[in-house]
């Protein structure tokens, strides 16, 4: 009878807002309807057996299983990195319970700048969703998800790391209102319909915002969010000209160029001849480094949010740890298993 293969190790390589500034993980960021694709050439590497790829604004990390460890990171960081060979020092390695741990953690949202956001566990989902479509999962990635996900739940429910803000959103809202104190009467300028626009929009409106406009690409999802908050639409082509009315812009859109760039703001400043600030919560960045060189701007972006959120840690260190008891409890008692060949594979895939 012949012995069963090896069962391949997990792997994780990864980049986040610990390890490098904004300015090196929009490099890696990969926009959420390139991640079939994305997943597509990964798995395409030599020794790479199944694989998922998440990318959000504060990580980019590959999760991969491959029997040949080794060769597998030389030949994902030589695709990632190309030319940009200094940027290798910012990546992370985990693997096989270790990975499984880190997995875990940042499921549970106790790996994220805002800790206990609960985006990044939809993140997740989205990202496995586009591994299954992209056909680089099998057995060991789909089980471990799985599992996975179910851990991540655990946490969230026995601590209390959802205290406070909870997602980029809210903790950039939390900034603005340090910024500007009372937020009523604040004239607010969201340019993005996604996810983090959408948690932005619905935190500003919980602290005392009272007008809201939206601008996106497709108008549609912009006339959806602005229902939802009591806000009113600006087409993309025509939001630059109610700049000269507006205290705050946030930015979160999914453009892989700028959409906020000094010259424009030039003009605007020279007409309002009082202070502009904006958050720009995109990665890859939207607006501009050098429009915070125009007079009166003062431009905040995700590094500036990190620095934000590091105050407010000490307060959830207790939950923290409870957190991170629970999931080094779920690592001894099931990394085993889900790194064997002997774990039955789940068919029930969560969706």
């Amino acid at each position: 009878m012949t012995a069963p293969a090896p069962a391949p190790h997990m792997l994780c390589l990864g980049v986040n807002f610990r390890t490098a500034p904004v300015s090196v993980r929009e490099r890696f960021a990969v926009l959420k309807g390139r991640l079939v694709e994305a997943n597509r050439a990964l798995a395409a590497l030599p020794a790479v057996q199944e694989c998922v790829l998440l990318s959000t604004c504060n990580r980019t990390e590959i999760y991969l299983w491959s029997a040949d460890v080794q060769q597998a990171q030389h030949a994902v960081l030589a695709h990632l990195l190309g030319a940009d060979a200094a940027a290798q020092n910012c990546f992370y390695t985990h693997a096989d319970a270790e990975a499984l741990r880190h997995l875990a953690t940042v499921a549970a949202g106790m790996d994220s700048m805002v800790i206990g956001e609960t985006e990044i566990f939809g993140q997740l989902k989205d990202a496995y969703r586009a591994a299954q479509e992209a056909g680089t999962t099998a057995s060991f990635a789909n089980r471990t998800f799985q599992h996975v996900f179910t851990i991540g739940k655990r946490v969230r429910a026995n601590t209390r790391i959802t205290s406070g803000p909870t997602s980029v959103g809210a903790a950039a809202v939390q900034m603005a209102q340090k910024i500007l104190g009372n937020l009523a009467g604040c004239r607010v300028l969201i340019v993005g319909a996604g996810e983090v626009a959408r948690t932005t929009a619905k935190s500003l409106v919980s602290r005392g915002a009272e007008h809201i406009f939206v601008a996106n690409r497709s108008y549609d999802r912009a006339v959806a969010l602005a229902e939802q908050v009591g806000g009113s639409v600006i087409r993309f082509s025509q939001w630059i000209p109610y700049l000269r009315e507006i205290d705050i812009v946030i930015v979160s859109t999914a453009s892989p160029a700028f959409v906020v760039v000094p010259d424009l703001l030039e003009t605007v400043q020279a007409e309002r001849q009082r202070p502009l600030f904006i958050i720009d919560l995109s990665v890859p960045r939207n607006a501009d480094p050098a429009c915070a060189l125009v007079p009166d701007v003062h431009l905040y972006d995700m590094d500036a949010m990190q620095a934000m959120a590091e105050e407010t840690l000490q307060g959830r260190a207790r939950e923290l740890a409870r957190g991170a008891e629970i999931i080094s409890d779920w690592v001894r008692d099931e990394a085993a298993g889900l790194l064997s060949h002997s774990f039955a594979a789940s068919e029930n895939v969560e969706k």
